[in-house]
């Protein structure tokens, strides 16, 4: 066997050359420049049957690396038929088409630094960035100054607004237990309407919430599926006589099956008079409140704790970018984050905020900013 010190250099060994990579980052922008151009012509649903692939791949990862040309070529017979074209104009589903060149040239700048931003001190740009950014659309969608970092707020990137849902669900759940006890748990009650996303029902999974105690309210034409103030007050008041202890709600803006849009202002002074946590989901439709003739969609969302909207839907940002805002940080921070000593410098307290509480994509900061 050989020594290492005996071994010639391999070009093989060097897993980064600057001037290869521009050789083929040159080869690969054209390879995807050339799918744009003629992604119209492909079929927008894959036409392949399940377990297509496995027959035109090997059973064995390969043991020496291949050309370019040849996982191009790869590609281009093999997956492209795969792939279902969400990118196409002729993509209807879901949520529309939402690639755009500086959505591309942020992932590929993003993908250049490839740096790991859970602290302010791996990444001091990453950490500020994303505050910065999350201002200034927070101030484009005219969001109370109570979300922003001028008040005691501020925002974070998500993946998802499943995660963003999910983040706020246990930053209430963790206030309503120190408040009335951590074995309190079994009582906590949640609501959203028969419209509200599932990721609303699969969060409270995940926060231990009691199956029975996630109430989804009827909704119904009359009021184009939004929910009722009234079914909301009788159902609170229907948990509160059984000894429940009503939480948390989730209103929508922009429903996913009916795009309905709840009352904020009525449902946020419900909201307070129960001491309950607001969530605004306005995922789907929230981009188009920026517009200043559907801002009034909006109205009501200053009695809300937090508020999220998908940058990855209307605002050409590829997926996923999901921003949230809180109206108290520290509720995040408290449920949420951890002080191990690895993360710990000397600006932790100062800036890190959120960064300690969920590890974001550096690659949407480059596409919201760019």
């Amino acid at each position: 066997m050989e020594n290492c010190g005996d071994l010639p250099e391999r070009r093989g060994l060097r897993p980064f050359d600057a001037e290869e990579f521009r050789e083929n980052a040159h080869r690969v922008v054209d390879f995807i420049a050339d799918y744009y151009r003629d992604i119209e012509k492909f079929p927008v649903r894959s036409q392949v049957q399940p377990g297509y692939l496995q027959s035109l791949l090997p059973d064995n990862a390969p043991e020496y690396p291949e050309t370019l040309e040849s996982v191009l070529n790869d590609i281009q017979n093999k997956i492209i038929r795969g792939i279902t074209h969400w990118q196409s104009p002729n993509f209807f589903a879901f949520y529309p088409s939402n690639s755009s060149t500086a959505g591309l040239l942020g992932e590929m700048l993003s993908g250049g630094f490839n740096v790991i931003g859970f602290s302010w001190i791996t990444s001091p740009a990453a950490t500020e960035l994303e505050a910065i950014v999350l201002d200034w659309l927070g101030k484009i969608i005219n969001l109370p100054e109570a979300f922003l970092l001028s008040g005691k707020g501020g925002g974070v990137i998500q993946g998802t607004a499943s995660e963003a849902i999910l983040v706020a669900l246990l930053a209430a759940r963790d206030k309503a237990l120190k408040a009335m006890g951590m074995g309190s748990l079994e009582r906590l009650v949640v609501y959203g309407s028969d419209q509200t996303h599932s990721s609303l029902e699969k969060a409270c999974m995940i926060a231990g919430i009691q199956k029975t105690n996630f109430k989804a309210l009827p909704t119904n034409s009359s009021m184009n599926y939004a929910l009722s103030p009234e079914v909301l007050k009788k159902a609170i008041s229907d948990d509160l006589s059984a000894g429940l202890r009503p939480f948390f709600l989730c209103a929508t803006v922009g429903t996913t099956s009916s795009t309905a849009v709840d009352p904020l202002m009525e449902l946020g002074k419900i909201s307070q008079d129960h001491g309950m946590w607001l969530h605004v989901d306005a995922a789907y439709a929230g981009s188009a409140c920026i517009c200043p003739e559907y801002r009034h969609y909006l109205d009501g969302v200053e009695l809300a704790d937090s508020f999220n909207m998908n940058a990855h839907k209307w605002l050409l940002t590829n997926f996923d970018c999901s921003a949230l805002w809180v109206k108290d940080s520290s509720a995040l921070v408290e449920a949420l984050s951890t002080n191990p000593e690895f993360l710990r410098n000397k600006v932790f307290k100062v800036m890190d905020g959120f960064t300690i509480v969920w590890c974001y994509k550096f690659t949407d900061l480059y596409k919201k900013s760019y």
